[in-house]
């Protein structure tokens, strides 16, 4: 069905993949985990739950992947969310890595942005690819995945019954409808989610006056994979101009609409030809052939359920919020997202999670979205000034921007970023971060770190320790009253992999998983960890539970129950 990952594709692959319609099951029965929506999110979340060990079905309405090319910039924190999930490499092959973004005002560059990068870092801070390829290189990932169901052409139509034992649906096919019950399931159906509908449930928060086109057209321009803003040109007075690079010859341009004009209005041929022909224009390409590949028009919004978890229905990615995409935040988020959820709902369902542990994917990823709509309503502000006062602090910072600097980092636009939890209820009850001076504290993701030519401590993490809580530990093999919990937690179904870090190739102790040779201890310095005997605890989404110079079996033991929801 696939081409495999490994042999390059057609840039147009995707337009010719129209997939069957399933015939409704002839004995639906009830699936653990239904997921709805075969977007980036939802296939995101149903790989993460086959690596809980869950079987789920996944619903799709189309018979294809994305048209357009939608989400078309994955930060550092989506890869490393895409490795874990088996679709990184092909991103990464194919995608055009990027950290620098030029801000011009009247035609004259007035603020370049870079992102942070080292050599601790497999992937680059951005990389560009169109949401199409990534659909098709998640599907490969689904495809060797046995536990996943997905069909093609089924749509939701109604919700049956929706309490504390479960979730039934009626979905629509070609061939009829049918009846599916699931003891969970996940509205990963987007921004127009039918499941939201069905449920009665409102987002809150606000939607922005201004309107953007985006024209994504094919053209050879000799100009670097950056993202450039251009604030007020000529051709488009008070607006902005946005461009970016994608693969395969295609370079998107968002501009804004002036107030009232209707998106018929806008996405009119002549209309658009005449726009995108003024902005090659402004920046010194004026004649350069182009065409068309694909045009949609967004409004900026900033909104998000109150509680993503509603009785047996948990909401992911735009199903649950709707944020600006100034700062890439859509995609970015809803990856994050699925990855909190499928872990925490495979434990559920695995019968291994107390009753904390699903609320806390809600409290998690809200305040995640509600962190997100502050700092990108101040983008969007500046973007979209949405009264006279904006538009007079804006326009007054761009003036000054020409000859003061002072001013020119208010350009900057908050791009996404892995979230923190650092309030999070899973937290461990008392670990030793006190006594750190460096490292990242409890609910902060664990961050990467170069061991080899081509070996990062990640590559552990997202491959044999994938789905599963992790023990990372310097130096010294673990004593054996904590060898023992291990033993223990395992033995209940907690898979709890120990990976020791030591600063020269030895073969593991009893015990261990696998030793990560930290020949110069880079990477223990990093950590902040002493030279034997700290540990980290990390959740499965390799964010850290707790951590400690010296750890004991009673810590470790606490640690685990918080970190599952059984204080």
């Amino acid at each position: 069905m696939h081409q495999p990952a490994d042999q390059p594709r057609p840039s147009l692959y995707y337009r010719y993949q129209v997939f069957d319609s399933a015939p409704p099951p002839a004995d639906p029965g009830i699936v653990p985990a239904l997921v709805v929506g075969a977007g980036p999110i939802g296939l995101t979340t149903a790989l993460g739950l086959a690596q809980q060990g869950v079987r789920c079905v996944v619903l799709e309405a189309e018979r294809q992947v994305s048209e357009g090319s939608r989400a078309i910039v994955f930060t550092r924190r989506s890869m490393e969310i895409l490795q874990q999930a088996g679709a990184a490499h092909a991103v990464q092959r194919m995608g055009l890595p990027w950290r620098h973004g030029n801000s011009y005002y009247r035609g004259q560059p007035v603020f370049r942005m870079e992102a942070p990068h080292s050599d601790d870092e497999r992937y680059a801070p951005m990389t560009n690819l169109q949401q199409q390829y990534l659909e098709e290189f998640l599907l490969d990932a689904v495809a060797r995945q046995p536990l996943i169901e997905l069909r093609w052409g089924h749509q939701v139509s109604a919700l049956h019954r929706h309490d504390e034992q479960g979730v039934e649906l009626e979905i629509d096919t070609p061939q009829g409808p049918y009846t599916q019950a699931a003891l969970w399931v996940v509205a990963a159906d987007g921004a127009r989610s039918t499941l939201r509908s069905l449920c009665g449930l409102k987002l809150e928060g606000a939607a922005y006056e201004g309107r953007f086109v985006i024209a994504d057209i094919r053209i050879d321009l000799p100009l670097p994979t950056e993202r450039l803003a251009f604030f007020d040109p000529g051709w488009n007075p008070g607006n902005t101009v946005l461009m970016h690079r994608e693969p395969h010859g295609i370079w998107r341009i968002d501009y804004q609409l002036p107030p009232g004009e209707t998106p018929e209005q806008a996405l009119q041929p002549a209309s658009m030809k005449a726009r995108i022909d003024a902005q090659l224009a402004a920046i010194g390409h004026a004649g350069l052939p182009w065409q068309m590949d694909w045009s949609s028009v967004y409004s900026a919004r900033a909104l998000t359920l109150p509680d993503y978890v509603h009785q047996r229905i948990a909401f992911v990615g735009d199903a649950a919020h709707l944020l600006p995409i100034f700062g890439v935040r859509g995609a970015n988020t809803g990856l994050q997202d699925a990855q909190n959820l499928a872990w925490k709902l495979g434990l559920v369902l695995r019968g291994l999670a107390g009753p904390a542990l699903l609320p806390s994917y809600s409290a998690e990823r809200v305040a995640a979205a509600r962190e997100i709509i502050d700092e990108a309503g101040k983008s969007t502000r500046f973007m979209t000034p949405p009264t006279r006062g904006f538009r007079l602090l804006r326009d007054a910072v761009l003036s000054l921007s020409l000859t003061q600097a002072f001013v020119r980092p208010l350009y900057h636009w908050r791009t996404s970023r892995p979230h923190a939890y650092g309030h999070s209820a899973l937290n461990a009850p008392d670990d030793d971060s006190a006594l750190f001076t460096a490292g990242p504290a409890p609910g902060a993701p664990l961050p990467n770190g170069r061991l080899g030519d081509d070996a990062y401590l990640l590559d552990a993490l997202c491959g044999e320790a994938a789905g599963h809580f992790t023990l990372l530990i310097q130096g010294d093999p673990p004593d054996a009253g904590v060898l023992a919990c291990v033993q223990r937690w395992q033995q209940r179904g907690v898979p709890l992999p120990v990976i020791q870090l030591a600063a020269h190739g030895v073969p593991p102790a009893l015990g261990v998983r696998r030793v990560l040779a930290d020949a110069d201890g880079r990477l223990q310095q990093r950590l902040g960890l002493p030279a034997a005997g700290g540990a980290y605890l990390l959740r499965p989404d390799q964010h850290v539970c707790g951590r400690w110079h010296a750890l004991s079996a009673d810590q470790l033991d606490r640690a685990l129950h918080q970190a599952l929801g059984q204080p």
